[in-house]
């Protein structure tokens, strides 16, 4: 059950992240810099999650 949430999660970031993706493609390219400099960090610290989540399932798995 725990894998089950923690997969839930993983899917729920993942969709979150393509949310990002998708509005930054249809942003105008005379985008803020500010704007496009959150959007980076917000990117890493998405990536950052899903690699904590990586670790903590395979910490259960073994």
């Amino acid at each position: 059950m725990d894998n089950e949430r923690v997969i839930l999660a993983i899917g729920r970031l993942e969709r979150a992240l393509s949310r990002i993706e998708s509005a930054k493609s249809q942003m105008q390219s005379d985008a803020d810099a500010a704007l496009e400099a959150r959007h980076e960090a917000l990117k890493a610290e998405m990536k950052q999650a899903i690699r904590t989540i990586d670790g903590l399932i395979e910490r259960q798995e073994h």
